[in-house]
């Protein structure tokens, strides 16, 4: 059962992957569908990372968790923004004035790289976020499975938004240049993983100590806090201008509805 569901999850990734790649979709597409699965990560940290790291083992556990993932992923980001621009390390300085020129409305499909676009968030980084956030999100998935609590909303808030970020991410590493086949791998690799953190949440460590569990819970909803804030969400509103508010409302219903299931 935990191996379905883990495989169920991370098809997901593959399957945005092979449609980033394949398919040559429009920016604005791209970009509401980014921020679609922004409001379903919402969700998802507040009420099935955030909220049961809390449950499981305080607030003073949950917060370090997730104070942990957030400088982690912020972290790794900026690495990769310098090993994805050699050349040229923007400073936080020439990025707020790169954005602040860009008019949302008029030019918000096709308008000129910035260097919050053409950094390394926009595909690696999206690739990290998923990771961080999803193996311990997987292994929650794989403890209720082994508590017998079901797991269906958590399955399908997981699945919603993996499709996006996978899609748009594969997208993003296949303009910077990446055969198709690297790109499918990295993604593959990820859906691997996951599928592996579903079977270790169901076997290894299913029944144990919560606070055990507490912490990579508080600290993937720290890793996606950093990675909306960092990468989905700025990406999304470049090239989506202000209909992504309307997408992130969306994904934020949609993942609710599913987490009340």
């Amino acid at each position: 059962m935990s191996l379905m569901f883990g495989a169920i999850a991370s098809s997901a990734l593959i399957l945005g992957a092979f449609i980033g790649v394949r398919f040559e979709l429009p920016k604005r597409l791209l970009a509401i569908l980014l921020a679609f699965a922004a409001g379903s990560l919402i969700t998802a940290l507040a009420f099935e990372l955030f909220e049961d790291a809390y449950e499981r083992g305080g607030i003073i556990r949950a917060a370090i968790g997730l104070m942990g993932g957030a400088i982690v992923f912020t972290v790794l980001s900026a690495m990769l923004d310098r090993w994805a621009q050699p050349g040229k390390q923007a400073t936080p300085a020439d990025e707020f004035q790169g954005s602040a020129k860009l008019d949302t409305d008029a030019a918000a499909e096709d308008k000129p790289a910035t260097p919050a676009s053409t950094r390394g968030a926009a595909g690696m980084a999206l690739l990290a976020a998923v990771t961080l956030d999803g193996v311990p999100e997987n292994v929650a998935l794989g403890v209720s499975l082994g508590e017998g609590t079901g797991g269906l909303a958590l399955l399908a808030a997981i699945f919603v938004s993996n499709l996006p970020e996978a899609l748009v991410g594969a997208a993003s590493m296949r303009s910077q240049g990446r055969s198709s086949m690297s790109v499918i791998g990295l993604w593959l690799a990820c859906a691997v993983l996951l599928v592996v953190a579903v079977v270790i949440g169901a076997g290894p460590l299913s029944g144990t100590d919560p606070e055990a569990i507490s912490l990579p819970l508080a600290f993937a909803a720290g890793a996606v806090i950093a990675s909306l804030a960092d990468t989905l969400m700025p990406e999304a509103y470049e090239h989506g201008g202000p209909a992504v508010a309307i997408a992130t409302a969306a994904g934020f219903v949609l993942a609710f509805v599913l987490s009340l299931a």
